[in-house]
């Protein structure tokens, strides 16, 4: 009977802890709870050039070299560029795909070509693609206090 317990438990015990793995919190620990969803976020942000926000959208590319940014999709072929505050944590490389809820402060903001450049040596661009990057981009970013990443 002991020993039919101790599986009992020991089988309780993995299943709960493979339920936990539903979802990975990275940064500040935020809930799902109020988030809109990335393909309305530019429409809320009409001519503010930022604004707090929580999003909920799908992953299309992390950075290869350690996951300090991700580009969530925003509908229509767009992205957006999704740093992490104080460059203080990052998320794993392997989430291309997954669901995604952010929390923090979206911008609309102009992006220098050094940096376009960088983030396309992090994405693991050829240099004959990083060279034909030589204007500026304009576009929505976000900088997140807390990531979920949804399994």
């Amino acid at each position: 009977m002991k020993s039919f317990l101790f599986t009992l438990l020991l089988s309780s015990a993995s299943m709960i802890a493979f339920a936990q793995n539903d979802v990975s919190y990275h940064g500040k620990k935020i809930t799902e709870k109020g988030a809109i969803p990335a393909t309305q976020l530019a429409a809320k942000m009409t001519d503010k050039t930022e604004m707090p926000a929580k999003v909920e959208g799908t992953v299309e590319s992390v950075c290869k070299v350690k996951g300090c940014w991700m580009k969530v999709k925003t509908g229509d072929g767009q992205t957006m560029r999704v740093t992490f505050k104080d460059y203080g944590f990052f998320v794993p490389k392997d989430i291309v795909g997954k669901t995604v809820v952010v929390e923090g402060l979206a911008e609309t903001s102009t992006t220098p070509v050094a940096d376009l450049r960088h983030y396309a040596h992090d994405a693991g661009k050829s240099k004959e693609e990083i060279e034909k990057i030589t204007e500026p981009e304009k576009a929505l970013t976000f900088v997140a206090d807390g990531v979920i990443v949804k399994k």
